[in-house]
């Protein structure tokens, strides 16, 4: 079996579920949101980062590389993408971290060794585990063995989730899972797609699924003004929420900001984002009193 990527391995998170956690970030995604945070999530393959602000010009990287793919210009390090086969032989001898290779394969017995190292905050918060992407479920093989050796280690378990995988592998793997966080980000098909590259039917399907379950869902909602903190939007997904089976979920509201610009600049990428912009304090709370009309809580954060 083939091993995701690991992209980030966050410790001492707070964000990530309940108590204090360990973030574990699994690369490639199916959906491509142009507000994403982790641009460098979405791609399944190793990625080559670059912060010309940080570069030095010491050549250093030209030296290494076995591939003479690396040229030193004015401009800083000019990567030539035919020649670079991602060896990663060039952010090893940087210096100042200007170049870095984003995806690293980590077995299951290195991660679970991570884990365990933070036992000792698990236990005092009621912590755990959280396994987060790009989109964990895409590697249901990988994520089923570590899910089932933390449970047998009595780890909590949490799994941050789009929903977009086939229903019998979400299935699956809640029979593992203690606790989901479940992205909900536009209810309208059409603009759903116009805006994460995919429909939202499966979404939709499998969340309704999962919560005839049983499953402990905490729903999170990235909210962008032009996009989907609209009340015709939010009124929707507050009435579909509350119509879901089982108990009340919360909502967890995640206001848009652009950091991620940085990331993109390292990346190379560019993208629109025209019509995205951080929702008012305002609006937060109309929000939170369109979902209050439900019986639903929602917070902003978390």
């Amino acid at each position: 079996m083939q091993p995701p990527l690991i992209f980030d391995i966050k410790r001492y998170a707070i964000n990530d579920g309940p108590g204090i956690r360990v973030c574990i970030f699994l690369k490639g995604c199916p959906l491509n949101c142009r507000w994403c945070h982790n641009p460098e999530s979405i791609s399944p393959q190793r990625q080559k980062l670059f912060s010309a602000d940080k570069c030095i010009g010491c050549g250093e990287c030209v030296a290494s590389c076995p591939q003479q793919a690396c040229k030193l210009t004015a401009a800083g390090i000019v990567t030539n993408s035919q020649r670079c086969k991602l060896c990663g032989s060039c952010a090893e001898v940087c210096p100042t971290l200007a170049t870095e290779l984003s995806g690293k394969y980590r077995s299951t017995a290195e991660l679970l060794r991570i884990i365990e190292k933070e036992r000792p905050f698990f236990d005092q918060s009621d912590g755990g585990v959280t396994f987060s992407g790009g989109e964990p479920l895409l590697y249901p093989e990988f994520l089923l063995e570590l899910l089932a050796a933390c449970g047998e280690r009595q780890i909590h378990r949490c799994i941050d989730t789009a929903g977009l995988a086939k229903t019998e592998t979400l299935l699956e793997v809640a029979k593992h899972t203690d606790l989901f966080l479940y992205d909900l980000k536009l209810l309208n098909n059409e603009k759903h797609r116009a805006w994460t590259g995919i429909g939202n039917e499966l979404i939709l399907s499998n969340l309704q699924t999962l919560a005839e379950t049983g499953a402990a869902i905490q729903l999170r909602i990235p909210l962008i003004r032009g996009v989907n903190s609209d009340a015709e939007n939010i009124a929707a997904t507050a009435a579909f929420v509350a119509a879901l089976p089982g108990t009340k979920k919360s909502i967890s509201l995640l206001p848009y900001h652009n950091i991620f610009s940085g990331k993109d600049r390292k990346l190379g990428r560019r993208r629109n984002l025209d019509g995205m912009t951080e929702p008012s304090p305002e609006e937060l709370q109309r929000i939170i009193q369109i979902f209050a009309g439900h019986n639903l809580l929602a917070t902003v954060g978390g």
